[in-house]
């Protein structure tokens, strides 16, 4: 499945589910889904509530954030897949080794 795949069939089920929702509901939904993935995480990296399954959290946080990022990304008009790719582009050419102060050579 593609990125723009899946944004196309959560703003599917989406507004099935929901309706014509404002944008800010979704994006919360993924800044809480980020609190859980952190949450997973620090207890993991703690080891403590060991008989919680902080892997399984992780995963399921992490794609409930993707799924709530994509539901976004079609209220506000932006191709995720679009903004995705040419921000890795960009992204992808620092080098923070060979560049620390800025992550590319400068000119």
């Amino acid at each position: 499945m593609t990125i723009r795949q899946l944004q196309r069939e959560v703003e599917e089920w989406s507004r099935k589910n929901f309706g014509n929702q404002p944008s800010h509901l979704p994006l919360l939904g993924a800044v809480e889904e980020i609190g859980e993935l952190a949450h997973a995480h620090l207890k993991a990296e703690q080891n403590i509530r060991t008989n919680e399954d902080h892997s399984a959290a992780k995963i399921d946080a992490v794609a409930d954030a993707v799924i709530y990022l994509a539901d976004y990304c079609a209220r506000e008009h932006i191709d995720m897949q679009s903004a995705v790719t040419r921000t890795w582009g960009k992204v992808r050419q620092r080098d923070w080794k060979k560049n620390p102060e800025h992550g590319v050579a400068q000119r």
